[in-house]
């Protein structure tokens, strides 16, 4: 448990500062907006608790053990799916397009360069023998790309305006699927029925507090500000044809 300390406290924070970036930008965006006062905190109030609570519901539920099932599907993998479609939904709404609107393009790109820091995590992880070396950059696993992509495109192609905004599309889709990468990696790690990654030790930590925060917040960030983002670049595009 001692070894799994240093890892899970920086998953953790990185989580929480995460999020608070995202809160902090939130904030700003609604401030843009023309909406009432009485919308603005309303829609802020809802999407803070929100995140809160599901932190908290999923911490517990790790804490307690309820995801250490490893059957099909495995139970850590849910709470990647379960946000999904609320975060589709919230996408292509009224007062989600108008968000996206208000959002500075390169704040949804600038936002993944915290996936440098989770594969700093998982590397960590690896050396104390808590993850399998095929989870981490040493591996299969090629998502810091995504992170590090992040810092030229968001800067050339939205505040140098140099590079046409397609390369933060195709940035988008190459993010995408190099997270989808590593999930399947990451599933396939797991001791399930289906598991073809035979070397030890098995992807079980994930299903563990707080390490239950890579794939029920970090993860879905991930997918999230992919999604926002291209739900903004292909509306922009349509509302200047």
């Amino acid at each position: 448990m001692e070894n799994s300390f240093m890892p899970g406290l920086l998953l953790s924070l990185l989580s929480v500062f995460t999020l608070i970036v995202i809160i902090t930008g939130l904030r700003k965006v609604l401030n843009r907006l023309n909406w009432q006062s009485e919308k603005k905190q309303k829609t802020f109030f809802l999407i803070v608790v929100s995140l809160i609570v599901w932190m908290v519901v999923i911490g517990f539920l790790a804490a307690s053990g309820a995801f250490n099932h490893f059957g099909l599907p495995p139970r850590p993998a849910l709470v990647i799916l379960f946000p999904l479609p609320f975060v589709l939904v919230f996408a292509f709404s009224k007062s989600g397009l108008e968000l996206l609107k208000a959002t500075p393009p390169q704040w949804l790109i600038f936002i993944q360069t915290f996936r440098i820091l989770v594969e700093i995590l998982l590397w960590l992880a690896f050396k104390r023998s808590l993850l399998p070396v095929q989870m981490t950059f040493e591996g299969r696993n090629f998502d810091v790309l995504t992170g590090i992509l992040a810092i030229p495109v968001a800067y050339y192609c939205f505040i140098k305006k140099s590079w046409p905004r397609a390369i933060a599309v195709l940035w988008n889709f190459v993010g995408i699927a190099l997270l989808l990468n590593i999930l399947i990696i990451a599933v396939l790690s797991m001791p399930t029925p289906i598991r073809y990654f035979m070397n030890e030790p098995a992807n079980t930590i994930v299903a563990q507090f707080p390490f239950i925060y890579l794939p029920g917040v970090l993860v879905v960030i991930a997918y999230s500000m992919h999604i926002f983002s291209l739900r903004q670049l292909f509306i922009t595009k349509s509302l200047r044809a």
